[in-house]
């Protein structure tokens, strides 16, 4: 029996487990929201908020004074991204300044393809999850395409114009190759014969004559 006990293995060791949340929290932060396995998320939860929490007490403190130091070292010691740290400094811990607890929410998705495993999104409470957000977008699509066939020639015959114009445009632009005429055919006739006007003319020689 479990009594007592205060958080899940995950079938894993003390520092593989760990570094796992640590991971995962640093993605969160990163995206604001992922997804995993129920457990994990359950898992993540408290020690992403636990950071947040030591976030808001540096921010609270002032730049000034050494406690927001110390909250930033803090805050490295479990994610050494430079960056994702001033995220959560510079943006995430101000949004949750006034807000007493509570910074992740925890959806579940059904079940994982292969293992049959329970799914959950996790994420920070206001960058919210739009479940009907691919059927949105398809619905939007859909309304920009014409409807039948007198708006299908329509657009056919708007992109016909388009192409016209941007090829008049491009006619008009363009500039005049440089380079000589082209030669008549009287002048390659003329030239043709003062060429053969120093050419000597062999005549056919008489069959049996001397």
């Amino acid at each position: 029996m479990r009594h007592r006990v205060g958080h899940r293995k995950l079938g894993r060791v003390t520092e593989h487990r760990i570094a796992m949340l640590r991971n995962q929290a640093e993605a969160l932060i990163r995206h604001e929201h992922i997804e995993t396995t129920v457990p994990k998320a359950k898992e993540l939860r408290p020690f992403v908020e636990r950071i947040i929490t030591i976030a808001k007490r540096g921010i609270t403190a002032g730049n000034g004074n050494g406690r927001a130091l110390h909250a930033r070292r803090t805050v490295l010691q479990d994610i050494p991204n430079r960056d994702i740290v001033a995220k959560l400094f510079d943006t995430i811990a101000p949004r949750f300044e006034t807000r007493p607890g509570g910074y992740t929410r925890i959806l579940r998705l059904g079940h994982r393809r292969g293992d049959s495993a329970d799914v959950a999104r996790i994420e920070l409470v206001g960058s919210e999850y739009n479940p009907n957000a691919e059927t949105e977008k398809k619905a939007a699509a859909e309304q920009k395409k014409p409807k039948g066939v007198g708006g299908r020639l329509r657009a056919a015959a708007e992109r016909l114009r388009a192409k016209k114009t941007e090829g008049e445009e491009g006619e008009a632009t363009a500039e005049p190759k440089k380079g000589r005429a082209p030669r008549g055919k009287a002048e390659r006739s003329g030239k043709a014969d003062t060429r053969g006007k120093g050419a000597k003319t062999s005549t056919p020689r008489k069959a049996g004559g001397s």
